[in-house]
């Protein structure tokens, strides 16, 4: 830890609004003050943007609101100005064609909304999973002090006594639907079992995971990450949060202190301890593009291959965040990668302190839900990269939530040329398939679906569930909720609609997959894969405007990220001209 506070007083950017008594600091103050804002709180106290997801359509962060107002107390007693700006809120429940293809939208209007306003630092309120990398995006290319704090994961979910988690317990009962085992009538009751709360999944699915992210990176305050959002410690970390933020613009403690190579590699020991979302993978590889560190699919691979799964929550283990909360949440698990030198431990902190001086006294509470080292759950829990033939810049499997007899594994593919093709065919009783194929899904990445939706856990066919089989082997370019599970090759690159390899893989090819020697070959001659893909054409043409088009001309491939070409790095903090 290198860092050196700024001199306080000093005089912030928000002056260059407020400050003075010219004609456009007047009509700056001037128009504030309808709001019954009395005129010493432009005295150049610094003035602190609430960026605030709240959305009625992304029920994740329905509740930001009353978060919102906390994060407000703890900014005035700090002596700071506190002022609330609504930012997109992308809900992976709710946008379609996925909300994956808006997160670099929301990322682009958060930048502007800080630097274009008068903001000395922000704290920004998140939840769902593309509001939290969306955000941390934005404010990083900014390059103000800011601060994260989430809504919190739902309560948990309970169905004929057994727990039900969020996302994994849909794709569970959608296959029980199809197999006959469940009636429609139990889904629906089942379906009002598993949301019983406000917050984001309760199981570590990609919000949760997230939010683990962001605590790891070091950009929230310790213990952030796992408290449910209806739990009045939720409430009291917004308010600290709201303290603490006017201290960071003090000392002038910014995103670029705390994003370093070392607090990158902490996140990705972290996600492989906590059995974490393949998401995380193309949302740290951007966050990390804005702050101009080099972060590869190889690094997830390296760093993650030694850390255990010790993590017992669903997809990969059996409990939910409520439990990883009453056992110490994240700080016992930073604590005990600590403890088995798998931590960066200087690295910096929102708080001001190291990584480590932050967990190095906690406990943990049950040995059930954090497990010791010896009986994790998968001992190589990172994120596998493979790659091949089929995926010469890589794809991504998370073992922790995978069959360990699939992991190496020779099938003869059967292919869907889209999602529709998919749908269209999977319940065929006629189509040619058993337990031991693998199943190829194209033209679902980046460009392809457009923006890379969560269809790559492909459900199973019917009558293949009948036999009792729950799991196989399917790759494609596309993303899976982090709340999904099974033996899935994801993030393809390059995709399909980009003329990758993937898009001539033919019905009949022989595919291995092979996770211990991270391979991912196709058994066809090289002359022949040539010949094919001299042959490509694209299946679809490109958007003809609005948003889909500059989204499809410019966003990068998932092994790097899929941000935007032209958004990559940080662009700063200047004021602009005068607007009067």
């Amino acid at each position: 830890m290198t860092f050196k506070p700024a001199k306080w007083p000093r005089k912030l950017r928000s002056q260059e609004w407020f400050g003075g008594m010219s004609k456009d600091a007047i009509y700056h103050r001037g128009w504030m003050k309808n709001q019954g804002l009395p005129a010493d709180l432009f005295d150049g106290r610094p003035v602190i943007g609430i960026l605030n997801t709240f959305s009625e359509l992304n029920p994740c962060n329905a509740h930001l609101g009353d978060l919102a107002q906390r994060v407000k107390h703890g900014i005035y007693e700090a002596g700071g100005f506190p002022v609330e700006v609504p930012v997109f809120s992308v809900s992976e429940s709710g946008f379609r064609p996925t909300a994956m293809m808006f997160r670099n939208l929301a990322a682009m209007a958060v930048e502007e909304t800080i630097r274009g306003q008068q903001m000395d630092g922000v704290v920004c309120l998140v939840g769902c999973d593309k509001t939290t990398p969306s955000l941390l995006m934005g404010a990083a290319s900014v390059d103000l002090p800011a601060i994260m704090v989430t809504g919190g994961p739902m309560l948990n979910g309970y169905y004929k006594g057994e727990r039900v988690g969020s996302g994994t317990h849909l794709w569970k009962f959608s296959e029980a639907v199809k197999a006959g085992e469940m009636t429609e009538a139990e889904f629906v009751e089942a379906e009002a079992s598993m949301s019983r709360s406000p917050g984001s999944c309760n199981t570590m699915g990609t919000a949760s995971t997230m939010a683990s992210m962001a605590e790891a990176l070091g950009m929230t305050l310790s213990g952030n990450a796992a408290i449910p959002a209806v739990d009045s410690r939720r409430r009291v970390m917004a308010h600290i949060t709201g303290r603490r933020i006017v201290q960071m613009v003090k000392d002038d403690l910014k995103p670029s202190d705390i994003l370093t190579k070392a607090a990158f590699e902490n996140a990705i020991r972290v996600n492989g301890a906590i059995g974490g979302s393949t998401n995380a993978v193309i949302h740290l590889l951007a966050i990390a593009g804005r702050v101009g560190i080099d972060l590869t699919l190889e690094d997830w691979d390296r760093l993650g291959r030694d850390v255990p799964t010790i993590v017992n929550l669903m997809p990969s283990g059996k409990y939910l965040m409520e439990e990883f909360f009453y056992a110490g949440g994240l700080p016992v698990v930073i604590k005990r990668l600590g403890e088995a030198g798998f931590l960066n431990k200087d690295a910096l902190t929102v708080s001001g302190e190291t990584m480590w001086d932050q967990v190095k006294a906690v406990v943990n509470h049950n040995e059930d839900v954090i497990l010791p080292t010896d009986k994790a759950l998968t001992r190589s829990g990172g994120v596998v990269v493979v790659k091949g033939n089929l995926a010469p810049k890589g794809a991504v499997l998370k073992p922790s939530a995978a069959t360990p007899a699939l992991m190496q594994h020779r099938g003869r593919a059967v292919v869907f040329e889209d999602i529709d093709d998919y749908k269209a065919r999977i319940n065929d009783e006629a189509l040619d398939i058993d337990e031991t194929c693998v199943m190829v899904m194209k033209n679902c990445g980046p460009k392809g679906y457009p923006g890379m939706a969560e269809v790559g856990n492909m459900g199973l066919p019917p009558k293949v569930l009948r036999k009792g089989i729950t799991d196989m082997v399917r790759i494609s370019d596309a993303r899976m909720s982090g709340t999904a599970y099974g033996t899935v090759v994801l993030h393809t690159s390059p995709e399909a609609a980009a003329g990758g390899p993937l898009a001539v893989v033919r019905t009949g090819d022989m595919i291995e997959l092979d996770v211990a020697g991270r391979r991912l070959p196709l058994d066809i001659p090289d002359a022949e894969l040539k010949a094919r893909l001299a042959a490509w054409t694209p299946a679809a043409e490109a958007p003809a405007g609005g948003y889909a088009h500059l989204f499809h001309a410019h966003v990068e491939g998932a092994d790097t990220g899929a941000d935007f070409d032209f958004l990559k790095g940080c662009r700063g903090n200047a004021v602009g001209r005068e607007s009067h």
